[in-house]
C-alpha cells in the first residue's frame, strides 16, 4: 500500500519568520495554504505594541478600543489625543496617568471608572481593563484580560501575551483597575479570550461571553448595549 506523503513549504516573508504553508495531503491531490505565524506574531496577537517609552498607557487604552469596541486607532493617536491636556513635562519623565487616559475617553464620548479591588475578587473582572504594575522598580500600564483559579491573563505593550500567578501578579500590583466604558462594547471580543502560552499543554476552560448584567456591574449603562 502507498503511503500518503505530506508536503510543506514555508513560504517566508522578510525576517518575522511567518509565511504560508502549502500542504498536499496525497500526491497530485489538492494543494491547501494555510498562514502561519511567527513566535512575535503570536506573541502580539490583537495586541497593540508599545513603541516608546513612555506609551504603554496608550498601547493599552488602544488595544481595548480597537479589540473591545472595533474603534480604528492607533498608539500615536491617542498619544497626540492625550497630549492636548496632559503635562508634557511630566509625560516626558513619568508617561501618562490615568487621569490621562480618563479626559482622553471622555473627549471621545466615552466614560472610565477606576475601581480599587481586592485580589481575591480579581475573578469577578469580566472586561479587559488597564492595570498598572511595578516590574522591578518599573511602572508599566498593561491590559489584564481575564483571571481564572490559577492565573492572570495579561496583555503587555512590551512583552506580548503573558500570563502570572496570582501571587505573583498581586506582587506588582496597585490593586486598582481602569474599566473603559462606552456603546458599541463587543461582549465576545478576543481580548477575553487570550491565546494559551506556547509551552501550556492544557486547555483553558470554555470561553463564555458576559451578560449584559454583569456589565452593568462595571459601569456600563442600558444604552450602551444599542
Amino acid at each position: 500500500m502507498r503511503i500518503a506523503t505530506l508536503t510543506l513549504l514555508m513560504l517566508l516573508t522578510g525576517t518575522s519568520w511567518a509565511g504560508t504553508m502549502a500542504i498536499s495531503a496525497m500526491p497530485g491531490g489538492a494543494v491547501i495554504f494555510k498562514k502561519v505565524e511567527s513566535i512575535r506574531e503570536r506573541r502580539f496577537a490583537n495586541l497593540v505594541e508599545q513603541k516608546t517609552d513612555f506609551s504603554c498607557g496608550a498601547a493599552a487604552l488602544a488595544t481595548i478600543l480597537r479589540q473591545a469596541y472595533w474603534l480604528d486607532v492607533d498608539e500615536a493617536h491617542i498619544i497626540k489625543g492625550m497630549l492636548v491636556t496632559a503635562d508634557q513635562d511630566l509625560v516626558r519623565t513619568q508617561g501618562f496617568s490615568m487621569l490621562d487616559m480618563k479626559r482622553y475617553l471622555e473627549s471621545i464620548g466615552m466614560r472610565a471608572r477606576g475601581y480599587k479591588i481586592a485580589p481575591e475578587t480579581l475573578l469577578t473582572v469580566k472586561i479587559p481593563v488597564v492595570v498598572l504594575l511595578e516590574i522591578r522598580g518599573y511602572k508599566h500600564f498593561v491590559v489584564l484580560q481575564r483571571a481564572d483559579k490559577d492565573w492572570v491573563y495579561i496583555g503587555d505593550p512590551v512583552l506580548g501575551h503573558k500570563r502570572y500567578s496570582h501571587d505573583d501578579f498581586v506582587k506588582g500590583w496597585n490593586g486598582i483597575v481602569f474599566a473603559v466604558l462606552g456603546e458599541g462594547y463587543d461582549k465576545a471580543n478576543v481580548l477575553l479570550d487570550p491565546p494559551l502560552p506556547l509551552t501550556a499543554k492544557s486547555q483553558m476552560n470554555e470561553f463564555r461571553p458576559v451578560g449584559d448584567a454583569e456589565l452593568m456591574d462595571f459601569g456600563f449603562i442600558q444604552s450602551d448595549f444599542f
